[in-house]
């Protein structure tokens, strides 16, 4: 795998939205990434990502999470780390798709403390989805207000301060204040 065929992978994505949402179209989609993946060395864990991806954005992610789990048991984390955290958050969020949001719940848990990157938000945000599909709402909450006060123009503090009192209260604090 080289430049060029991540730049050919990159400008297939881009055009993504050009493709109808017919099945035909999905399914055309679908060859042409498999016909990019068929370019790579045999046991590459770029391809079943790749494939998975195209599952997963044609609403199939019942065929993605094999995909996903391939890709990372083939090692994606050791050739590209931003990919495998990628993964793991596309995975999670299919897996609760499948009804094993309690699977994605495991598998994001632990990205909380990875090193911090642009990737943050979204873990935290696909975090709550699986927990509200838990029925884990406050957590769902905190997590969610959580990742969004930062971006907040004003109130951040107020709005950090409230995420952590959903699942932490204070001592004498009424939790739902």
């Amino acid at each position: 795998m080289d430049q060029d065929w991540e730049d050919r992978v990159a400008a297939l994505w881009d055009r993504f939205d050009d493709y109808a949402e017919t099945e035909e179209d999905e399914a055309r989609f679908r060859s042409d990434v498999d016909a990019l993946v068929a370019e790579l060395p045999e046991g590459s864990p770029h391809g079943p990502f790749e494939q998975a991806c195209a599952w997963d954005s044609t609403g199939r992610s019942d065929k993605a999470v094999p995909l996903y789990q391939e890709a990372l048991g083939l090692g994606l984390a050791d050739v590209s780390p931003y990919k495998a955290r990628r993964t793991k958050i596309q995975l999670a969020s299919s897996l609760r798709n499948v009804g094993r949001a309690e699977e994605g719940v495991a598998l994001l848990t632990p990205e909380l403390l990875a090193p911090s990157d642009e990737l943050d938000d979204a873990v935290r945000a696909c975090l709550a989805l699986c927990l509200s599909s838990l029925g884990r709402d406050r957590e769902a909450l905190a997590l969610a207000l959580g990742a969004l006060a930062p971006h907040l123009p004003r109130y951040q503090r107020s709005m950090a301060n409230y995420a952590r009192l959903l699942v932490e209260p204070e001592p004498g604090q009424h939790p739902g204040a």
